[in-house]
């Protein structure tokens, strides 16, 4: 049995304009709270070769992808839960059999995070199990939102990966990331992640 798990980062907003400014305004927000410099903020995807079969996951728009058999296995909303309601406001989980990651010609860096088989088959056994939670806001109280990134992080995380070796490129940061990671602790997946 054969397997490579690999980690793209993916700099938020790359092929669309309106993502990419309102990433920029937060992070200037923030940086600016945190008195420190406004870094580039990174989207994080995952890859999962199997015996043969690639699998991408990935958090994104329900609007955004039109193939039908996109491998949809949840959904939530956007901002606000009643939001939810509208597709504009949805996001969709893909799991997706020889699917695509949307924009993965502008990654800026791939990660091989493991061959082991039986942390793949976990990750794309967990997958459809991802609490529907709002995206962009902490309904969990764990200190950050709930985005794309902490999608990947509790997957690797609930699938045995160490995180602390994983880290967006140099010089920028994923926003989201910590709540995955909390959820996963709490849920006995990531005894290192902080609560």
């Amino acid at each position: 049995m054969s397997a490579v798990v690999t980690l793209y980062w993916l700099p938020l907003g790359a092929g669309g304009h309106f993502v990419r400014h309102n990433g920029r305004m937060f992070e200037a927000v923030v940086a600016r709270r945190e008195h420190r410099e406004p870094r580039v903020l990174y989207h994080a995807a995952l890859e999962v070769d199997l015996d043969g079969d690639r699998f991408t996951i990935e958090m994104g728009p329900a609007w955004n992808v039109k193939e039908a058999d996109r491998g949809v296995v949840q959904t939530g909303p956007v901002g606000l839960r009643w939001l939810g309601h509208s597709v504009l406001f949805r996001y969709e989980v893909r799991c997706w059999r020889e699917g695509v990651i949307s924009d993965l010609g502008e990654a800026v860096a791939a990660q091989r995070v493991s061959a082991d088989p039986a942390q793949a088959r976990q990750i794309l056994d967990l997958v459809p199990l991802v609490p529907a939670l709002t995206w962009g806001r902490d309904e969990l109280h764990t200190g950050e939102m709930w985005n794309s990134n902490s999608l990947t992080a509790w997957l690797l995380a609930r699938s045995g990966h160490q995180l602390a070796s994983i880290n967006p490129p140099e010089g920028g940061r994923a926003p989201g990331w910590h709540a995955g990671q909390v959820l996963a602790a709490r849920q006995g997946g990531d005894p290192d992640a902080e609560s």
